[in-house]
């Protein structure tokens, strides 16, 4: 009975402490990335390969910002479990979500000054922790053309 016991607490404390801990980088992540959001509403961006602003453009040029997010091993075993049984892995959903807003700001903040972002396009790309092809990380790239306008 002992041994069922210890058994259990060997497995059942590392993942408590995965869950407790994921979650709070989680939400301490969401939490920086909202107040970011906030500081960089100003800029306008657009997937459009056209400007909305009608002054003449003095500059243009490309601007990228680039993350790589890991899943924790709590979410992983969860996503495993909803391979099995099937429906969506809101895990992974969430990861995605974080990924593209930080690549998203780290462009933006890469362009001080500018004002607007045209053309925007986002990339995505898997990073397996293993052979079978269990996805660890996340890359999200965003990328897109800063223009200056001249001021009048």
């Amino acid at each position: 009975m002992i041994e069922i016991a210890i058994t259990l607490t060997f497995w059942l404390v590392p993942i408590l402490l995965g869950y407790i801990f994921g979650r709070a980088a989680e939400a301490s992540h969401f939490r920086s990335i909202i107040a970011r959001e906030q500081t960089a509403v100003h800029l306008p961006t657009t997937s459009s390969k056209a400007p909305i602003g009608d002054a003449p453009i003095q500059r243009s040029e490309l601007v990228y910002g680039s993350v790589v997010i890991s899943i924790d091993y709590f979410k992983r075993a969860l996503a495993v479990l909803h391979s099995i049984i099937g429906g969506p892995v809101k895990s992974h959903e969430s990861l995605l979500d974080r990924a593209r807003r930080e690549a998203v700001l780290r462009m933006k903040e890469s362009c001080p000054g500018a004002h607007e972002i045209v053309n925007l396009r986002l990339e995505t790309c898997t990073l397996a922790n293993n052979v079978a092809g269990d996805i660890g990380s996340v890359e999200v790239l965003a990328y897109g053309t800063a223009v200056y306008f001249e001021r009048r």
